[in-house]
């Protein structure tokens, strides 16, 4: 897809990457509610079992007695670890759960990003990527709990690769001062470079990327934020059947460092998937039920004996097969880009309102399911879904300005089950609820809010969470409206 316009490249401004004062309550409360209590309640037990044991217990007594305590010792440990697992360094995926979404903003007529927060919230989408590292989008990102992956355009990857002194001032300008409030979670250096004609460009992607991870080495940074590129379907030689797909000889030369990159730093494999260009392309002899994950004869692969219901699962399958002849069978591949244009040109089977709706509905419904491939039944597929607006100023054929799943105002452009967009008007729905509209939230409004009209106002009206999940997130997180 046609990328984004870049971010000016800006000199450094250094920032101490501290963590968040919320940790230390968490923990506390943490001890407080479950380490403490848990050696208190043995003691207890063991107490009131001895002052009520008369005579010696049989040999059968014993056993049991001993066999729960050893339990009840083993949870007190498991707690203890888990505390502590939780609150030391850890490597985070940048993906949470299956679903996420993609923020384009080549466009004069989308909402700001302050608004945009408050919309995603209400959708329930946590995963978000962004095709630059503009300053506004990460600061209206403070504090909302969404997982960030910013980009680096491939205007600056050249320049990146030249030293890591380079990547270091990208990084301290537009990663590091937002850091810990911006929940940044994965740099996606360049976009679909390799497959393409600039040969120069694809030369100097691997120093790039190198040269962004040892930066973050550098900064601490590696087990918090993860480093990958996304590729296009363009990098692959062929991929009917999927068993059959290849890297292209023009690519692999390229493909093969990064990939060996990739393994040691346990990054993913992006691949940009879009069944509606595959049918775009040959409607003829492309089932559309296929590639819209409806009621299909389907394919079968000879060579696995595998039957794939659906298009996109035989392009990630396609995918795996690719890394698995390359030498890299354990690697993961990460959808991140796929969706349906709802209009286009003439030319453009497809790409109307109905097939947008249909597409977009049952990849929402077949991620939830977190399920996996035919090739990979237990790795479930990630996705971030292309794209959160229209985008009125992409360049291109016209399908490229209709990806979006709401409308600039903010309303949906068609329904595929965002089910906390709609309001609720029963009183017996607002038992566990947090009403945003009308009266603030007892945290405080979002930033923005106070300005939202219109289709926003009716988008989050209502954003509803049972008291248990809100009293964890008082817990764990510092804007409790958040829930994936």
């Amino acid at each position: 897809m046609p990328r984004e316009q870049a971010t000016p490249f800006l000199l450094p401004l250094s920032l101490p990457h501290m963590a968040s004062s919320s940790t230390a309550l968490a923990l506390l409360i943490t001890i407080l509610i479950i380490v403490i209590p848990c050696p208190l309640l043995l003691f207890f037990f063991f107490s009131r079992r001895q002052l009520r044991r008369p005579l010696p217990l049989p040999h059968n007594e014993k056993k049991k007695e001993t066999k729960m305590m050893s339990g009840l010792l083993l949870f007190v440990c498991r707690c203890l670890l888990l505390v502590l697992a939780s609150h030391g360094p850890v490597t985070v995926q940048a993906f949470t759960g299956t679903y996420g979404i993609n923020y384009g903003r080549i466009a004069d007529n989308i909402p700001p990003p302050e608004n945009v927060v408050i919309l995603l919230k209400a959708a329930k989408i946590k995963n978000v990527r962004i095709y630059d590292a503009d300053h506004s989008v990460l600061n209206a990102f403070k504090g909302s709990g969404l997982e960030l992956v910013v980009s680096i355009p491939n205007e600056y990857v050249t320049d990146m690769s030249v030293n890591e002194d380079r990547a270091m001032e990208w990084l301290k300008e537009n990663v590091q001062p937002f850091l810990p409030d911006t929940h940044i979670r994965g740099i996606a250096v360049g976009n679909e470079v390799l497959g393409g004609t600039d040969q120069a460009l694809a030369e100097a992607l691997l120093g790039a990327i190198t040269n962004v991870y040892s930066a973050l080495e550098r900064l601490q940074l590696t087990d918090l934020i993860e480093v990958s590129t996304p590729h296009s379907e363009g990098v692959f030689a062929n991929s009917y059947p999927p068993s059959s797909c290849t890297f292209k000889e023009s690519v692999i030369v390229y493909m093969k460092p990064l990939l060996d990159f990739f393994s040691r730093t346990g990054a993913p494999f992006y691949v940009n998937a879009y069944p509606f260009l595959a049918y775009k392309s040959d409607p003829e002899h492309i089932d559309i039920n296929y590639a819209l994950f409806k009621s299909n004869s389907g394919i079968y692969d000879a060579k696995t004996s595998l039957h794939y219901n659906n298009m996109l699962d035989a392009q990630i399958d396609a995918a795996y097969a690719a890394l698995e002849a390359a030498g890299y069978e354990k690697m993961e591949v990460l959808v991140a880009e796929t969706g349906w244009a709802s209009a286009g040109d003439e030319n453009e089977a497809g790409a109307t309102v109905q097939n947008a709706r249909t597409y977009n509905f049952n990849l929402r419904k077949r991620l939830f399911k977190k399920k996996g491939t035919p090739l990979r039944p237990k790795i479930a597929v990630k996705a971030y879904c292309f794209a959160l607006f229209n985008e009125n100023l992409k360049p291109g054929p016209a399908s490229e300005r209709h990806f979006g799943l709401f409308k600039a105002d903010g309303s949906i452009a068609y329904n595929i089950g965002f089910r906390g967009l709609k309001p609720s008007g029963s009183w017996s729905s607002r038992l566990g609820c947090i009403l945003l509209h009308g009266s603030h939230h007892l945290y405080g409004s979002p930033p923005g809010f106070d300005n939202v009209t219109g289709p926003f106002v009716e988008n989050v009206h209502w954003m509803c969470l049972s008291w248990i999940t809100e009293m964890f997130f008082q817990i764990w997180s510092p804007v409790c409206i958040t829930h994936s």
